[in-house]
């Protein structure tokens, strides 16, 4: 199912330090996946999960770090974002997180086989609250779908806003979706970034939606 080709981003990419620059000249080759139609696989057989946009890192960092028995995958576009977490997963020698500058529904398309990932996490995904660029948020129905492919039967699918009515969007969009149920655990804790706590103490509500994928679902 090909997803129709409105963004869901824009490169808003701000200041990029001298170390996020080096990172992304010097650690990208290294710790980075280029998009090509190969399949992304875990070397050691371990459960892969794919971060759909990573932010800073700091959260993406952290997760992998305390879950060395998966594998990572953190799918991001702009710049800082990525020099920041590259220079983490260096700082933290992490060997189990890897990430790819490029649009994730692309990614998913070309790079994820069927029923490989173990989970999905979206964290904060940007919230377009102007109601014309609704159409613009990233969880639609058809992407919906086209998660539920990707993931593995029993796999989970791990949502975060702090923007109410997205949440209720997301929460019709994957009710309504038959390959999914609702869970009340995800894969693995999410941990707070700096961008969610900041949220917290000016009063905005975080709220964290998991859904499974149903064994036996078609998507």
């Amino acid at each position: 199912m090909k997803i129709r080709p409105i963004r869901s981003f824009v490169l808003r990419q701000g200041r990029t330090t001298p170390a996020q620059s080096r990172a992304l000249e010097e650690l990208l080759p290294k710790y980075g996946i280029a998009l090509s139609d190969q399949k992304i696989t875990s070397a050691r057989n371990a459960p892969l999960v794919l971060e759909i946009g990573s932010g800073m890192g700091e959260t993406t960092a952290s997760i992998a770090a305390a879950h060395p028995e998966a594998d990572f995958v953190a799918v991001e576009v702009h710049g800082p974002g990525i020099g920041s977490l590259l220079n983490q997963i260096h700082a933290k020698e992490l060997k189990n997180l890897r990430v790819i500058r490029h649009d994730a529904v692309e990614v998913l398309e070309r790079m994820v086989g069927d029923g490989s990932l173990a989970a999905v996490h979206i964290f904060f995904p940007d919230p377009w609250p102007k109601k014309r660029h609704h159409k613009r948020r990233l969880l639609q129905p058809a992407f919906a779908s086209l998660i539920a492919r990707k993931l593995a039967p029993g796999g989970i699918v791990h949502l975060a806003t702090d923007v109410p009515d997205y949440a209720q969007h997301m929460a019709a969009v994957f009710s309504a979706n038959p390959s999914y149920a609702e869970r009340d655990a995800g894969f693995v804790s999410r941990t707070e970034t700096k961008f969610e706590k900041r949220g917290l103490r000016l009063g905005h509500a975080v709220r964290d939606l998991v859904f499974v994928r149903r064994e036996g679902a078609s998507p």
